[in-house]
């Protein structure tokens, strides 16, 4: 196992930072051309990150590093700290964070994991406002876009859909830096410890996109992580139907993105979510979704 997979560029750099590194581990999922290696370099472990051409979110990640946003999780032990970056050779280097993926494990539907995660959260969007100025219309007409790509949403869904979109106006709520992809799978559990990784999808967004995984996911399995994580959060900034226009746009870029990279199992989820979301717009009380309201503030 060796740096292999990398480009020239990002095997030149990775020398010249750390001369003679091994890898340690290929971390990839292998579902988009990003390239995620544990490495061990003078006794120290460390993560490099590579992306292809294609691929943005490397670019984000270092957007929330270099700009300052994930200091207030990393001076604290929380979040990796950056080393090494190359944007034009998109690759970078940060330390290793000891911990457990809490994805498909306990910890995963542990209500206190949760209650930590929503701390950690609300110091994360506590750093910086941003007023939208358009922001949610395009989130909006790049749903759009998804449902006139490569999917397998049935016609009258995909029609249920274009309605409901047109029928659910943007609301232009203030932006906060988000992580974008905010769940189990990017928590690392350690003792009484949570720990952050992947700011590839960071971006300023309304608060409540960082919610939209989750309800989909662990609080819909488990209603107590949902009343855990606001406990921690500390309120529950969701507006209702600004939240039903997250959740199903939310719905249908999952659909439409498992099914063109191939992900079967998350495909499926993509489907029951916007089973979920357009039922819920017919009955906002029907059971078995995640409602503003339901959690303290």
């Amino acid at each position: 196992m060796g740096f292999g997979r990398l480009s020239a560029a990002q095997r030149a750099r990775v020398e010249e930072w750390m001369p003679a590194a091994e890898v340690v581990a290929d971390l990839s999922w292998n579902q988009v051309e990003t390239i995620v290696l544990r490495v061990r370099h003078e006794a120290r472990e460390y993560v490099v990150k590579a992306a292809g051409p294609e691929v943005h979110h490397l670019g984000r990640e270092l957007d929330a590093h270099l700009g300052g946003f994930v200091d207030v999780w990393s001076r604290t032990g929380h979040a990796a700290v950056l080393r090494h970056h190359d944007r034009e050779a998109r690759v970078l280097v940060t330390e290793w964070l000891p911990g457990t993926l809490s994805y498909r494990t306990p910890a995963g539907l542990d209500p206190e994991v949760h209650r930590r995660a929503g701390r950690l959260l609300r110091d994360f969007h506590a750093q910086a406002t941003r007023p939208s100025d358009g922001v949610d219309a395009a989130a909006t007409a790049r749903a759009l876009r998804w449902l006139d790509t490569s999917h397998a949403i049935a016609p009258d869904v995909e029609a249920q859909l274009r309605a409901a979109l047109a029928a659910l106006a943007p609301i232009e709520a203030d932006l906060v830096p988000t992580h974008g992809d905010w769940q189990p799978r990017n928590w690392l559990v350690d003792g009484h410890e949570v720990r952050v990784i992947d700011f590839g999808r960071f971006a300023f967004r309304p608060a409540a996109t960082d919610f939209v995984r989750l309800a989909a996911q662990e609080w819909r399995e488990e209603p107590a992580c949902e009343t855990a994580f606001f406990d921690g959060y500390g309120r529950d900034p969701r507006h209702p139907s600004h939240w039903h226009l997250m959740r199903l746009r939310e719905a249908i870029g999952t659909a439409a993105w498992a099914h063109q990279v191939g992900d079967v199992e998350f495909e499926a989820q993509g489907h029951r979510m916007i089973a979920d979301a357009l039922a819920e717009l017919s009955d906002p009380a029907r059971p078995g979704g995640s409602r503003p309201g339901d959690a303290p503030r």
